[in-house]
């Protein structure tokens, strides 16, 4: 009878056990998901209150490149003030620049070394001297400025806030994601490239949240604002474009081939930069003689060239026959080395000290050169251009998957495929370099781990010893 007894006890004691268990485990996870909240609604209130400013500043920034671009169309005689404008633009950072001249590289430092602080004079410096550049026709992008106006205006907010260091650090990301997705009309992109820019071969996930919710509502705040974005047409692919079975296998093989093509030519843009910055600064120490040079090589070139296709920013014209990124998109919109003289007119202003961004012309440079590989691989030439406008950018960003999304975003989706094989080809082709030279090294391409004692970009492509 004992033993009958027991049983029933055992099993009552069991259940008590277990219920216990299941109180305390849901008491956990209750306060597990309520710090959790806090913290989403939290970053949430943060990231508008960085999306607020940053949408404007770039709606203002986009609004003034804008009327700076149809100015210098309307007087091509803008172009001979060029050399005066470096000049100025040289001496006014080296008089009050010097502790922001280290531009979206400083960004990343600093969101690298714990939320270090970034000057408020950047985002006014940026936006003014990169307004100058593209008025007087320095062939130029407006990322650079985007995301040094989003971390310093992050920044700001942060010391106005009085956030830690590390939480600085998740809003240093925040802005650079706001900064971007604003410019671009991108704000999914804008989102993954903060994180992925700032670590070559892996993403940071603590600000995951912040970083999506700036760059949406930066996004909409700057739309609000009347801003418009360029449509870039892509039409659907034909069923004979997508071959046996509708999988684009033969697609998929010409887009991988273009990719590598796509990553050395970012790569060429990279290495280009880099070495011809240094070499003007050892050739030419003043800050502001070497602008100024830069102004007079770029004239010189228009002379030599006999256009000026590749002046500015080179998204859109009114006149039909000028290069441009739209007319590429189309067949004989370009032509087969348009994007070379793209890369070499912008190495030239951005070397010598002009301010702006890579980014825009690396989509002008990516889509003429997508035209001229649709013409080699007998492909699409509108789907290879938009392919080359991610593409060579994710090369020489080392950001693979914030351009597929972008591709995404900006061309529909039906192209997916395509844009991750030929973003993620070019960035393997495009080695151990990049615009951004502050990036960490998170796994090397083509296998191994970082070189012990390099832990930027910069360190990475130094010879071993």
């Amino acid at each position: 009878m004992e033993f009958a007894d027991a049983a029933p006890r055992a099993d009552d004691s069991c259940r008590k056990v277990g219920v216990i268990f299941m109180r305390d485990s849901l008491k956990h996870r209750g306060r597990e998901h309520l710090a959790i909240a806090r913290y989403a609604l939290r970053w949430l209130g943060i990231s508008a209150a960085l999306a607020l400013p940053v949408g404007s500043v770039c709606a203002l920034f986009l609004f003034a490149l804008e009327r700076a671009t149809a100015a210098r169309l309307a007087a091509p005689r803008l172009l001979y003030g060029l050399p005066l404008c470096g000049a100025a633009i040289g001496a006014v950072y080296h008089r009050w620049g010097r502790s922001v001249e280290g531009g979206s590289n400083l960004i990343v430092e600093s969101i690298h070394d714990a939320g270090a602080g970034v000057p408020r004079r950047m985002t006014p410096l940026i936006l003014l001297s990169t307004v100058a550049t593209h008025l007087f026709g320095g062939s130029a992008g407006r990322e650079g400025a985007a995301v040094q106006m989003g971390g310093s205006l992050a920044g700001a907010v942060a010391r106005v806030l009085r956030l830690s260091p590390a939480e600085s650090r998740v809003a240093l990301t925040a802005g650079v994601a706001a900064g971007f997705g604003a410019v671009f009309g991108a704000p999914l992109a804008g989102a993954v490239f903060a994180m992925e820019v700032l670590v070559v071969g892996a993403m940071r996930y603590e600000a995951l949240v912040p970083c999506l919710a700036a760059s949406v509502l930066s996004d909409q705040v700057c739309r609000a604002w009347g801003i418009h974005h360029v449509f870039y047409a892509v039409a659907p692919l034909s069923a004979a474009d997508l071959g046996w079975g509708g999988l684009g296998a033969g697609l998929c093989v010409k887009a991988a081939v273009a990719g590598a093509g796509f990553g050395l030519v970012g790569l060429l843009f990279s290495e280009g930069m880099n070495g011809l910055s240094i070499a003007w600064k050892r050739l030419i120490p003043s800050p502001w003689l070497r602008p100024l040079s830069g102004g007079i090589a770029v004239i010189c070139l228009v002379w030599v060239s006999g256009t000026r296709d590749f002046l500015g920013l080179g998204v859109a014209s009114p006149d039909a026959s000028v290069v441009t990124i739209v007319s590429s998109f189309r067949a004989g919109g370009c032509g087969a080395w348009s994007w070379a003289g793209k890369l070499l007119f912008t190495l030239t202003t951005l070397a010598a000290g002009f301010k702006g961004g890579e980014v825009t012309p690396l989509f002008f440079i990516g889509a003429n050169l997508g035209n001229a590989f649709s013409r080699l691989l007998s492909a699409p030439t509108d789907l290879f251009a938009a392919l080359g406008f991610a593409a060579v950018f994710a090369g020489a960003a080392n950001t693979p998957l914030a351009c597929t999304i972008m591709g995404i975003e900006l061309f529909g989706g039906q192209g997916a495929i395509f844009y991750a094989v030929a973003c993620f080809v070019a960035y393997l082709f495009s080695g151990h370099s990049g615009i951004y030279l502050s990036q960490r090294m998170g796994v090397m391409k083509g296998g191994g781990e970082p070189v012990p004692g390099r832990g930027s970009l910069r360190q990475a492509r130094e010879p071993r010893r």
